[in-house]
């Protein structure tokens, strides 16, 4: 069952899209329905509106246009129908009539064409077709929402006797017109209509010689209105008619709308279907606004978004005539976690909002904006934590609140679960926040969730390389400009750019190296690695970029310079695996070199045996599941490892009580400094000496540190003085 909080939706700004859909609709039911829009709770219903939407688009270019499917809302003369003996006005029947000859001619039409519209013509066969509705209303009602003379009998003989008094009344009236106008009684306008009746327009001094009815005067008082006498009588006959007529319409007002109750039930299901239909649209016009496409939805664990652009950010770029970055991301099995870091300001949280948002639309039934090579599959839950999160009205900090919202995804979060959480870990101390930060993610990973996060932390970077399923990404900058070139590079971490951003900005350089010295040796050596090989890999894009324009003046020299590039990306590649395979090879050295000399004190074989299976152990988890015949191989492998490190260790006994039995003359070991070059006993790689901490030297090897016992170091060369 998919559930998707109403946090979520807001903090990708769902709602925007959904105002700008709404826009689109045609009805105010539709309006209020698209802005209602949420992500389906089950597939089946979910692709139904997907292909609806999908189809409506193919309209907008293929000669059968859906036709007209605009109406005006009876919700009111649903209300009304359903109160027992209540009636409706004539303006009311019109609209129903009209509601029901909209929705029998969008029925006909989709029944027609269901090779075109097979799945909206699958919403419309839950419509019953009948045209009794507007039978009925036609019989009563003319196109002009008026009453048929001849709706009854009593009707039609009420309105013959009324046009011949109307006759009678003008005639009585032209004659008396005549007979006071020759007498000189009259005014100038000699008539006008008061009360909506004819009447003689007679000057004051003569109102006493005009027999009749006073019904007003001139605001002079210069004019009376008087109703002739004759014409008075039939007057009143009429009136007398006018109410019989509107007595008799109210009968048959009463009549059909009894006729049309037990519609009722399909007259709602018309004005659901309709504003279906206008909500597609409102969808339809949108996707068709963004160039959005249905991707291919799989079953396998994988959302691969080519080309995809953030809609709302298309839209707005689009109205002011700027470009919009498209972003590429993959999240599959196997690199189902996408740690984003770079500096401010480059487009990493635009990416993080990109994939969530286009995957929330899709999952409520709207086309998106990606390459038609696209796919993904389904979730049950997008978890986010976006933007600024402290919460005023609960008095909490932003460390809190985003700590709760932490424990809301702990909570949550499995393998049909999306989360996505911008600047993480941040809030705290960055040692503290970093380290609980890094804890969440290693949950978040191992329960199989799929995300993307943001950060500046070095350690999720490091975390994010050292997880096999789990990479870095970053947002490329020009190296010599810094600015942002909103474009996601995959496999590599981002350097935060501190340093040149600062020197960009001014600040001194004498500051910038005091500042250096205040932090970590090793951290501003790492981060330096990273912005080098991010500077590299841009340099690598620009290349690339002036191949493709030079190629088609000179092919064969642009096949030459993308040699040239694969090459150094290779180059690249083998330096950050040399790099990382060196530090897994010393960390493992480490290890093993502790577990010995425990050993030399406890002469403890099945600990030994037991640490270095523990070594094995968590190396291989690292490691894809193996099959049966792959894991019988590989216990066969820990069988002959440890009869090997058993015969070692026998060989190490004998060494020693030989050792102890042949009196050994030691040279005086020299002392050791800063600056001199220096390797291990057992070593050949040579380093040079950082700093020296009580027993313990930091040997410099060039492309990292480590902390070594000066008993384990010789000297190579003297520091020159």
């Amino acid at each position: 069952m998919i559930s998707i909080t109403e946090k979520t939706l807001q903090d990708l700004q769902f709602p925007t899209v959904l105002e700008t859909i709404s826009a689109g609709c045609n009805t105010d039911i539709g309006k209020e329905k698209a802005l209602k829009i949420t992500p389906f709770r089950d597939k089946e219903t979910l692709m139904q509106a997907l292909m609806q939407t999908s189809e409506y688009v193919s309209s907008f270019e293929n000669n059968n246009a859906i036709p007209n499917h605009g109406f005006d809302a009876i919700t009111h003369e649903i209300k009304f129908l359903a109160i027992e003996d209540s009636f409706l006005e004539v303006g009311s029947f019109r609209k129903i009539a009209t509601l029901s000859s909209t929705s029998n001619f969008l029925l006909n039409f989709l029944r027609k064409f269901d090779d075109y519209y097979p799945h909206l013509n699958a919403r419309a066969s839950q419509v019953e077709y009948t045209k009794d509705i507007v039978t009925l209303i036609d019989a009563i009602v003319d196109k002009y929402g008026e009453i048929k003379d001849n709706a009854s009998p009593g009707l039609l003989s009420i309105r013959q006797n009324m046009n011949i008094v109307r006759g009678k009344v003008n005639q009585s009236f032209g004659v008396a017109l005549s007979h006071n106008n020759s007498l000189g009684y009259l005014d100038d306008i000699k008539e006008s209509f008061v009360q909506n009746r004819r009447v003689l327009a007679v000057l004051a001094m003569y109102r006493r010689k005009v027999k009749g009815s006073i019904l007003g005067t001139s605001k002079t008082g210069s004019i009376a209105y008087i109703e002739p006498e004759a014409t008075l009588q039939y007057s009143r006959e009429l009136a007398n008619l006018e109410y019989e007529e509107k007595e008799e319409i109210t009968r048959i007002l009463k009549q059909l709308s009894n006729e049309i109750r037990p519609f009722l039930p399909l007259l709602i299901e018309y004005q659901d279907f309709l504003s279906d239909i206008d909500v597609v649209a409102g969808k339809a016009k949108y996707a068709n606004r963004i160039n959005g496409i249905l991707p291919t939805i799989t079953e396998e664990r994988r959302l691969f978004f080519r080309e995809a652009y953030h809609p709302i950010l298309y839209l707005n770029n689009k109205q002011k005539n700027e470009v919009t970055h498209p972003q590429t991301i993959e999240l599959k099995q196997d690199n189902r976690i996408i740690v984003i870091s770079g500096p401010n300001a480059g487009g990493k949280t635009i990416s993080l909002k990109t994939v969530g948002l286009l995957q929330l639309m899709l999952q409520s039934g709207m086309l998106i904006p990606v390459h038609e090579r696209s796919e993904t599959f389904l979730f049950d839950r997008i978890l986010t934590d976006i933007g600024d999160n402290q919460s005023i009205e609960n008095h909490l900090s932003t460390y809190s609140y985003r700590l709760k919202n932490m424990n809301y995804f702990l909570k949550k979060c499995n393998k049909k679960t999306m989360f996505l959480i911008d600047e993480f870990g941040t809030g705290s101390d960055p040692e503290l926040g970093g380290a609980l930060a890094e804890i969440f993610l290693e949950e978040f990973y191992h329960r199989e969730a799929f995300g993307i996060i943001t950060t500046h932390y070095s350690n999720l970077k490091i975390l994010a390389n050292e997880l096999p399923f789990a990479t870095n990404a970053n947002m490329m900058f020009d190296e010599k400009s810094l600015e942002p070139m909103y474009k996601l590079a995959l496999g590599q971490a981002g350097s935060s750019f501190t340093f040149e951003v600062a020197l960009k900005n001014g600040i001194p350089f004498g500051l910038i190296n005091r500042a250096k010295k205040k932090i970590e040796v090793g951290k501003v050596r790492f981060d330096k690695t990273i912005a080098t090989l991010q500077k590299e890999r841009s340099k690598l894009e620009k290349t690339s970029i002036n191949l493709k324009e030079e190629e088609t003046r000179a092919r064969e020299e642009s096949k030459k310079m993308e040699n040239i590039n694969v090459k150094i990306k290779q180059k690249l590649e083998s330096y950050q695996e040399l790099y990382d395979s060196n530090q897994k090879t010393i960390y493992i050295g480490q290890k093993i070199e502790d577990i010995s000399e425990k050993y030399f004190n406890n002469k403890n074989k099945k600990e030994l045996i037991g640490e270095f299976l523990k070594i094995i152990e968590i190396e291989n988890s690292k490691r894809k599941k193996a099959t049966p015949k792959e894991t019988k191989a590989i216990i066969e492998k820990k069988k002959e490892v440890i009869a090997e490190v058993t015969v070692q260790v026998e060989e190490i006994r004998k060494e020693k009580k030989e050792k102890k039995l042949k009196p050994v003359i030691e040279k005086p070991k020299p002392i050791l400094k800063v600056g001199d070059r220096v390797r291990m006993l057992d070593g050949r790689s040579v380093g040079s000496i950082d700093s020296i901490e009580k027993n313990k030297a930091t040997v410099n090897y060039g492309i990292f540190t480590s902390k070594v016992s000066l008993d384990e170091l010789e000297l190579v060369e003297a520091a020159k003085k």
